[in-house]
């Protein structure tokens, strides 16, 4: 017989999800309807003043051919970022399921870079790629190939791509290997006594298996590479070279930080949420469909 908990009072309840609640409001509701109030408005730099614009604000940004870009940027980003980091975090978590003498040590040293924030990762990796003096750039340069990425785009965007795709394995390969580990061995040894190969194994049982904690990690990838990677867009490149790497997070931050463009800035941050908000629900609604539970 199934043991139901009850509480004795009817408040409680509400109390244990009472932090959750006022965390969501302070830092979520509160900001966000901020921003679309402010969106609507023209403000001076000192926010002494504003008018009401109505959609104003929203014409500008979509008339301004670097905020047009900063949406193309991003896109791109965002793909490769996903793609990278779930792609080699898969591969390193089927290697640690395999591991026997040393899981332990391998484990951890994966796990590491997620402990690192995003400005360190993007130090870390602005130091081995410096033109002048980073250990990659010299060997680069005696193979033959000029890396300078404050100057070249494409440079510029690879660098920032592979940065912070090397701090979100570490997150994707948590889940990953609990998924795998989670999968019934009977399952791969029967395939294995029938004559499948270890690849076929993997993608007609394991990755089949996996598809819940896959698309977890899409959604929460996408996520991160529409926000969390601020820091290293801006330790790195800060947007450039000529706005290269200028994605939509940072363009809020310009516009409205460093050009004290407030209007402008709150309007562009409501359609980034309206962007991550439909790739959401565009994601549970298609890609939930081919997921095994």
């Amino acid at each position: 017989m199934e043991k139901r908990v009850v509480f004795k009072h009817k408040f409680f309840p509400y109390f244990l999800i009472a932090p959750q609640i006022i965390i969501t409001l302070v830092f979520f509701i509160w900001p966000a309807s901020q921003a679309i109030y402010q969106s609507v408005l023209q403000e001076d730099a000192f926010g002494l003043s504003s008018k009401f614009v109505g959609l104003d604000n929203f014409a500008y940004i979509f008339t301004d051919e670097i905020y047009l870009n900063s949406i193309y940027v991003t896109i791109i980003f965002s793909f490769f970022v996903a793609a990278i980091a779930m792609s080699v975090s898969l591969l390193l978590a089927t290697m640690a399921d395999r591991v026997i003498k040393g899981a332990t040590t391998y484990k951890t040293l994966i796990i590491w870079p997620y402990a690192v924030a995003p400005a360190v990762a993007g130090v870390l990796w602005y130091f081995l790629f410096n033109p002048t003096v980073g250990i990659v750039a010299i060997y680069l340069k005696i193979y033959g190939y000029d890396w300078n990425h404050s100057l070249n785009g494409g440079q510029a965007m690879f660098l920032v791509i592979i940065t912070a795709a090397w701090r979100e394995i570490s997150y994707n390969f948590l889940f990953f290997l609990a998924g795998l580990q989670s999968i019934p061995k009977p399952f791969i040894e029967a395939a294995a006594i029938d004559g499948a190969s270890p690849l076929k194994r993997f993608w007609t049982i394991t990755f089949p298996l996996l598809s819940p904690t896959t698309f977890f990690l899409i959604v929460m990838n996408v996520v991160y590479a529409f926000f969390d990677t601020f820091g290293v867009i801006h330790v790195i490149t800060g947007g450039g070279p000529n706005y290269a790497t200028n994605i939509m997070v940072f363009k809020v931050y310009h516009d409205g930080f460093l050009s004290l463009d407030l209007g402008s800035s709150a309007a562009q941050s409501v359609v980034l949420m309206i962007i991550v908000i439909s790739l959401t629900v565009v994601q549970f609604r298609y890609i939930e469909r081919k997921v095994y539970y």
